[in-house]
């Protein structure tokens, strides 16, 4: 079976991990213990963690004019993920700013930067939607050109995958078009019973308690994860969804094993792209 195509329309940021023993709390100012700046942003993550769970992925999305933007093209190039559709804009790039505590719990604030500036799909990005088996995007992105990628998908047979993140308000005409919803417990919550109950494939992430997954027909699969020791939950979800879209066409029984396998390996390191794994080692995951 050939490589399953995904194209992923997102985002592209450089994050600023801070590690600290405890998360600071509302006015506090504390210590930290380490300091990194790794390439992130979701919609780069999830075309990252596609490309090495096995897909062939084309990434469309947009950085800056600044000095992170050489090193968030090359991170995606160095995965393998097509970079044709990556437009370079005059400003900063996207940035994210996390900190990250000893127990691998995480806050997070995004910058936009160029992402904000991805509010029209060219020619060429519509052609590689519509080639691609399943299209991935998130909500860091403007929601407009998010609906023009997907309502182009759905003209296109092409399955339409959705991880509504950050959660917020989704036009009733996105919902409509959407095959596969990907959220955890508090996105869930966030879009309400409406939403949920309107699309035809939902997959819940259950952090260390695996996922879910449940259509209007009463069919459900369960997954649970593998034993990790946690380092760091940070880009965890985003392994999921993109190992997830590369198994999809095999059916939920096995892409949401897969996908989980894919999720818990990633907290097992640093960092977000960094660290999904690779088709082997989610492999090797299942089978112990």
């Amino acid at each position: 079976m050939s490589a399953p195509r995904i194209a992923v329309v997102g985002s592209v940021n450089m994050d600023l991990l801070t590690a600290t023993e405890r998360l600071p709390a509302p006015g506090e100012s504390i210590l930290g213990s380490a300091f990194a700046a790794t390439p992130g942003g979701k919609g780069a993550n999830q075309a990252i963690a596609a490309a090495r769970a096995g897909g062939r992925v084309t990434f469309i999305g947009a950085v800056g004019s600044d000095t992170f933007a050489l090193e968030l093209r090359q991170t995606l190039v160095e995965a393998e993920v097509d970079t044709t559709h990556l437009r370079e804009v005059d400003g900063p790039s996207g940035i994210a700013t996390i900190t990250v505590d000893a127990a691998g719990q995480n806050s997070i604030v995004v910058v936009p930067g160029a992402n904000s500036t991805l509010t029209a799909l060219e020619p060429a990005d519509l052609e590689a939607i519509a080639a691609a088996d399943v299209l991935l995007c998130q909500l860091e992105i403007p929601v407009a050109t998010v609906l023009a990628a997907v309502a182009h998908a759905a003209e296109h047979d092409t399955v339409v995958m959705l991880n509504p993140s950050p959660a917020q308000p989704l036009p009733r005409e996105l919902v409509a078009l959407v095959d596969v919803l990907v959220v955890n417990e508090t996105e869930a919550a966030q879009l309400g019973p409406d939403v949920i109950s309107a699309v035809p494939h939902l997959v819940t992430t259950l952090g260390g308690s695996g996922a879910e997954y449940t259509n209007p027909g009463g069919a459900a699969v369960h997954a649970d994860a593998p034993s990790v020791e946690v380092v760091d939950t940070t880009g965890a979800g985003d392994a999921f969804a993109g190992a997830l879209a590369v198994s999809w066409m095999r059916g939920p029984e096995t892409a949401l094993p897969f996908a989980t396998a894919a999720g818990a390996l990633a907290t097992t390191r640093r960092g977000a792209s960094t660290s999904s794994p690779t088709h082997t080692a989610i492999e090797t995951a299942l089978h112990r």
